[in-house]
């Protein structure tokens, strides 16, 4: 069996500063969530142009897909790009939705720099005895924890739910102070996957619960929130996909004036995954639809690298306020 190997020493850092510097200065960390090296390539890039840190997500899906060894050398090659690029930004690899004290144990062992470990589904007191596991051995290696209550809708991945239960505020107290997570996710209306909410126009999205969000921000004073499920769904990668031969009837997700405003808030960590894949998958079909002879992976993924570049740029500096964090 491999000996563990530390985050420290792949150049990554935990997320505590971050939170810290984010809770005070009204913005929040973009979370990215990746799969391939060229979502990799193109938020690292996109972040240190923008000068922003940032949070390298991969879900239990994406390490089965993209293999746990090469994730890491991965993760050490994107810190190494970041500094050839001239600007050395806080990087953070980070397991989204880790399911089991197993596979938390996993990933600190294997070199990430912050864990989730969502018991939401869980009864109550198995939340916080499975939190509080995952919390002592991560914090014996200086890892950070992030944990949840409340139910997100959709899907991702291997996380599903048919319907959000909202967090209720009485409870978060009692759980930070129990099991000593270091961030916390909370449901306020915001939904994993592309299809957030059942209407048929953009104008009828409901708004985030910014109640439930402000009463919680009185109960835990100064600790940091985390958004799951905070796609907007940009309308303008729906319909290309749908001009290029797609079927993606009635996709909308959450606004961003919205999460400009949670940003704004106790909310540090706000997750996009969603947003990722259609850009990807946008410019991918637009590009073979135009180019129907063309067979270099280079070529139509180089196109979708170069649309996720622009985008993950306009999140940091339009919607998260990270530009110039770093």
């Amino acid at each position: 069996m491999s000996a563990a190997i530390s985050y420290k020493d792949l150049g990554l850092v935990n997320t505590r500063e971050m939170f810290k510097k984010a809770v005070d200065g009204g913005y929040a960390i973009p979370a990215y969530n990746f799969n391939n090296l060229e979502q990799l390539q193109a938020i690292i890039t996109a972040c240190v142009e923008t000068k922003s840190p940032v949070i390298l997500q991969l879900s239990k899906g994406a390490r089965n897909y993209a293999n746990a060894t090469m994730l890491r050398y991965m993760a050490m090659g994107a810190v190494e790009v970041a500094k050839e690029m001239g600007v050395e930004i806080p990087i953070t690899l980070h397991l989204d939705h880790g399911d089991s004290f197993g596979l938390c144990k996993s990933c600190i062992d294997n070199g990430f720099s912050s864990v989730m470990i969502d018991g939401s589904h869980l009864p109550y007191n198995d939340n916080v005895e499975l939190t509080r596991q995952v919390v002592q051995y991560a914090h014996e290696r200086d890892v950070t924890v992030e944990g949840e209550l409340g139910v997100l809708a959709g899907i991702e991945d291997d996380v599903v739910a048919e319907h959000s239960t909202y967090t209720s505020p009485d409870e978060v107290e009692d759980f930070v102070s129990k099991t000593g997570v270091d961030s916390l996710a909370i449901s306020i209306g915001t939904s994993h996957g592309a299809y957030k909410f059942k209407v048929d126009r953009i104008e009828d999205i409901p708004p985030l619960r910014f109640d439930i969000l402000e009463e919680i921000e009185k109960r835990i004073p100064g600790f940091p929130i985390v958004l799951h499920g905070a796609s907007s769904v940009v309308q303008e990668y729906v319909s290309l996909i749908n001009e290029y031969g797609g079927k993606m009837e009635n996709a909308f997700g959450v606004p961003e004036d919205q999460l400009r405003q949670a940003a704004g808030s106790a909310v540090c960590k706000i997750n996009i995954d969603s947003d990722g894949r259609l850009a990807v998958t946008a410019k991918v079909r637009e590009f073979l639809a135009n180019n129907p002879g063309e067979f270099d992976p280079r070529k139509y993924l180089g196109a979708a690298r170069n649309e996720l570049v622009e985008l993950v740029k306009h999140k940091n500096e339009k919607v998260l306020g990270s530009a110039g964090r770093a």
